[in-house]
C-alpha cells in the first residue's frame, strides 16, 4: 500500500523516487498525479483510497472508514472476521464508517453524545498521518472504551491530528460490541475449528492489527513499532491482547488507561468464581428470546437481538475460551506467559464520580460499615482501616476506584517483571474545567483529551494549564511509542515501576515523579482478590 500527498506534479521528484524505489513506484506516482486537490491518495492491498486533509492540521492526511474485514452479517454473525473484499477505482475515505451495534448512553448520562448510524457492518478503521511512505514512524492503535457495549473510533476526542504532528501514525478502529462481540453458545463451539466462541470483538481487534502489519508502512508507519493503547474497556482490550497468543508479534508496546481484567473471568463451558459459563449464559439468552437454534439467532434482525439482549440484562466481555484467551489472565501474567511487551498503565483519582459510585452513598457511618461488612466479610475491619467511615463519600469513591481500577493497574505493572519488560505507572489527578470540577475531580476518562492533546474537545473551555498538561502528557505517550520509555522535554524522568522501587508519575496541576502510591490499599486488595480467585 502507498500514500502520497496531493500537490503539483514534480518531474524531478519522480526521477528521484524512481531511482530510490524502482519502476514499481511509477504506478504509485501515476495515482498521485491523478489525485484530487485536497484528497491524498493511498493504494491499499484492497484498492485505492482518497482521503482528506485534517481541518485542524492541514499537514496531516486523514483516511476514514477503511474496511479492515468483511461485514460480519448473516451467517458471518458470530464468526471470526474474514478478509475485506477488494474494490476497483478510487474509494472515498472521507467519512467514518457506521458504529457497531449499540444502545446509546441515555440522555442525562455524563457520557451521552448524539447517536451515530449503527450497523452490523461496522468493521472499519481510520488513519491519521503526516509521514511520507519511507519514514517508518511509530504507529499508535487506539481501542475505544464503553464497557464493550458502546463506543466508536469516530469520537472527536480521538481525532489523531495532534498526535500525528508529533511523528506517529494514529489508527482508531471499531470492533463488535455487546451480544454481537461477546456471545457464546454450544452450537457456536461445535461449528468452530478451535472449539471456541465468544471473543469476536477481540478477534476483530486482532484482525485490525494484522491489517496494520500488512498496510501501515505505506502510510509512513513502521509495522515493527506498533503500540496499542486504550481506556476503560479499551484498556481491558489491551489487556486481553497482551494475554492472547493470537496477538503475539502484532504489537510491540501496550498502554492501558484505567482498565485491566486480572479479576476472575467467565469460563467458556464451566461455572467458576466469575459465575455461570459463557455457553450457559448464551443458551439462557437464546431461550428467553424464543430462539430454538443458532440459525434462529442469526436470522433475528440486529436491532431486535440488541434490544432483546439488553432487556434480559445480558452482559459479557473477554471469555476464557482456551483459544483467544487460553487461561485466566491473572494466572498467565503471574507465570510470565503474557506477550512480552513493555507497558504504560495507570488510573485516575476519581474514577467513580461519573460511574455511579457516588449516587447511592450510605446515609450514615453505621450504614456504610454494614455495607462494607456485607461485601468484604472477614476482611471488613482491614477495609475500614484503609477506607474509614469518617468520610463516607471519599472512602466509598476510593474503595470503588481501587477495587475496579487501581489494583488491576498496579498489579499489571508489577507482573510485567515476569516477562523481563519495563512497566510505567501513572496516577492522574487533574480536574478538567467545568462547573462541577470540584465534585467530579479527575473522573473516569478525564485523561483521554490530554493524551490525544485534544483539550479543545472538553465540555468547558480549557485553560492554558490544560493545554500545557495535554502537550506534556501526549509527549510522554508518544515517546513511549517511539522508544519504549515515556519522556517529555523539560519534565521529570519517569522511572519504571517495580515491587522494590514503586516509581510512578503524578499527573496533576504539576507533573512530578513519586514513589509508593497507596501501598496499604494494594496490600488489602491483594488479599481480597486472592480470595475471589
Amino acid at each position: 500500500m502507498t500514500i502520497t500527498s496531493p500537490g503539483p506534479f514534480n518531474p524531478s521528484r519522480l526521477a528521484r523516487l524512481t531511482c530510490w524505489f524502482g519502476v514499481g513506484m511509477l504506478v504509485v506516482l501515476a495515482g498521485f498525479a491523478n489525485a484530487q486537490p485536497g484528497h491524498p491518495l493511498a493504494e491499499t492491498t484492497h484498492g485505492k483510497l482518497l482521503g482528506t486533509l485534517s481541518e485542524r492540521a492541514p499537514a496531516v492526511s486523514v483516511f476514514k472508514g477503511i474496511p479492515y474485514a468483511a461485514p460480519p452479517v448473516g451467517q458471518a454473525r458470530w464468526q471470526p472476521p474474514a478478509t475485506a473484499e477488494s474494490w476497483t477505482g478510487e474509494r472515498m475515505a472521507d467519512t467514518f464508517g457506521p458504529d457497531c451495534m449499540q444502545q446509546p448512553y441515555p440522555e442525562g448520562s455524563f457520557f451521552y453524545r448524539p447517536a451515530r448510524l449503527t450497523s452490523e457492518d461496522c468493521l472499519y478503521l481510520n488513519v491519521w498521518t503526516a509521514a511520507e511512505p519511507e519514514e517508518a514512524r511509530p504507529v499508535m492503535v487506539w481501542l475505544h472504551g464503553g464497557a464493550l457495549t458502546r463506543g466508536s473510533g469516530a469520537i472527536d476526542t480521538y481525532d489523531g491530528s495532534s498526535l500525528a504532528q508529533k511523528d506517529v501514525v494514529v489508527v482508531t478502529i471499531n470492533y463488535r460490541l455487546g451480544v454481537f462481540g461477546y456471545f457464546a453458545h454450544p452450537e457456536l463451539v461445535a461449528e468452530s475449528a478451535e472449539f471456541s466462541a465468544g471473543n469476536y470483538g477481540i478477534l476483530d481487534q486482532i484482525q485490525a492489527l494484522e491489517w496494520v502489519q500488512e498496510n501501515i508502512a505505506a502510510f509512513g508507519g513502521d509495522p515493527d513499532n506498533v503500540t496499542v493503547f486504550g481506556e476503560s474497556a479499551g484498556a481491558w482490550s489491551v489487556h486481553f491482547l497482551t494475554a492472547s497468543p493470537l496477538a503475539e508479534g502484532l504489537f510491540d508496546k501496550a498502554i492501558a488507561q484505567s482498565g485491566a481484567r486480572l479479576d476472575p473471568r467467565v469460563e467458556l463451558d464451566r461455572q467458576g468464581s466469575a459465575g455461570m459459563s459463557a455457553t450457559a449464559a448464551g443458551t439462557q439468552l437464546a431461550g428467553r428470546l424464543g430462539a430454538g437454534s443458532l440459525s434462529d439467532l442469526r436470522a433475528m434482525p440486529a436491532r431486535d437481538l440488541l434490544d432483546g439482549a439488553a432487556e434480559q440484562g445480558f452482559r459479557s466481555d473477554g471469555i476464557v475460551d482456551g483459544w483467544v484467551i487460553p487461561e485466566q489472565p491473572y494466572q498467565m501474567f503471574s507465570q510470565g506467559r503474557q506477550n512480552k511487551v513493555p507497558v504504560l498503565v495507570g488510573f485516575n483519582s476519581d474514577e467513580g464520580t461519573t460511574l455511579g459510585a457516588a449516587s447511592t452513598l450510605p446515609d450514615s457511618a453505621e450504614a456504610y460499615e454494614a455495607r462494607i461488612r456485607s461485601v468484604y466479610g472477614d476482611f471488613a475491619d482491614m477495609i475500614l482501616d484503609v477506607y474509614p467511615a469518617d468520610d463516607i463519600r471519599k472512602s466509598t469513591l476510593d474503595n470503588y476506584r481501587d477495587g475496579a481500577f487501581g489494583w488491576n493497574m498496579v498489579t499489571w505493572a508489577n507482573l510485567t517483571r515476569n516477562v523481563d519488560e519495563s512497566a510505567y505507572l501513572y496516577f492522574f489527578t487533574h480536574r478538567p474545567p467545568g462547573p462541577m470540577a470540584q465534585e467530579l475531580g479527575a473522573y473516569h476518562a478525564a485523561e483521554i483529551a490530554y493524551v490525544f492533546n485534544n483539550v479543545h474537545t472538553l465540555r468547558n473551555q480549557a485553560s492554558a494549564m490544560d493545554y500545557r498538561l495535554a502537550d506534556i502528557m501526549s509527549d510522554y505517550w508518544v515517546n513511549f511509542a517511539h522508544h519504549g520509555v515515556p519522556s517529555a522535554p523539560g519534565q521529570p524522568q519517569w522511572l519504571p515501576y517495580s515491587n522494590a522501587e514503586r516509581h510512578y508519575l503524578l499527573l496533576g496541576t504539576q507533573v512530578s515523579a513519586e514513589q509508593n502510591l497507596l501501598p496499604d490499599n494494594w496490600a488489602i486488595f491483594d488479599r481480597v482478590m486472592d480470595r475471589r480467585r
